[in-house]
Formats: structure tokens, sequence, C-alpha cells
């Protein structure tokens, strides 16, 4: 499974709570674009609105090889959930202080598949509790490799 785009601010800047594996509506250019690497989703959200799922502010690049029919780069998209779902996201997304983002854009048997995630807003000490916890382990890491090479 390979990652096409990642939004490294959901990890940094959320706990997440739940996962979900979404499909999403993508039109000719837009597949191609993707192909080549070229998008953003650092910004992009989604929101639950009448019983569907939309993603918003996700850039992809005008395909360079387009003609008059490329897409527009910040468009919002349709995903493609089961209604369960959509009911259980619905009523995590409604919950004050949780939002929903993208995690990644990754192939899956030659589809373009979205991981959508569930997220509570860190707060500033939790955020530097992780920078803590990171370098320690960091640290722990090279003791143990300093500690084979001796030997």
């Amino acid at each position: 499974m390979a990652d096409i785009l990642t939004n490294p601010k959901a990890r940094r800047d959320y706990h997440i709570l739940d996962t979900f594996e979404a499909g999403i509506v993508l039109h000719g250019t837009e597949v191609k674009a993707l192909r080549a690497g070229k998008g953003q989703i650092s910004d992009a959200f989604a929101k639950v609105e009448n019983n569907e799922v939309h993603l918003y502010n996700a850039h992809i690049d005008e395909y360079s090889h387009g003609n008059l029919q490329n897409h527009q780069p910040k468009a919002p998209r349709k995903l493609l959930l089961h209604k369960s779902e959509i009911r259980k996201l619905f009523g995590l997304a409604a919950v004050k202080g949780n939002a929903l983002m993208p995690l990644a854009f990754y192939w899956k048997n030659g589809k373009v598949k979205v991981a959508l995630a569930v997220g509570k807003g860190k707060a500033e000490y939790d955020k530097r509790e992780d920078l803590k916890q990171r370098e320690a382990d960091r640290e722990l890491k090279r003791a143990t490799m300093r500690r084979f090479k001796e030997r």
C-alpha cells in the first residue's frame, strides 16, 4: 500500500480516535495528476452533509498534459462510504472538538482510496509531550545501537 499523498499535520495536531477507508469520486485528469504525485491534503477536511461525506480543500494540481476539460484543483470531492459508516461519522463529528480529516490518499486494487480519520485537537502541552517522547525514544535507540556496535 503505497501512499500517494499524506497529511503530516493530522497526527501532529490531533489525537486520532478512529479511522475509515473511503473511496473518492475523481475525474480523469485528477487520477492522472495523483499518479504523478501532484497534490497536497494538509489543509483538507471532511463534512457530513445530506447523508453524504464531502472532502474540502484537498488540492490536486491540474494535469500538465490536460486540455480544456481539466479539473478544478480545490473542488469539493465526494467520499464513498457505507450508510452505517456515514451515520457513525456523523455522530463522531458532531462532538465538539472533533474533526474529520484525511490522513492519506493511497492505491488499492488500482483505485484511489482515502484514509479518513476522526481526530480530537491536541493542546500545546500534548504536542510538547509527543516531542519529548519521540526524543527519548530516539536517544534510547541510539544507546542500544552503540551497545551493539561495542560487542
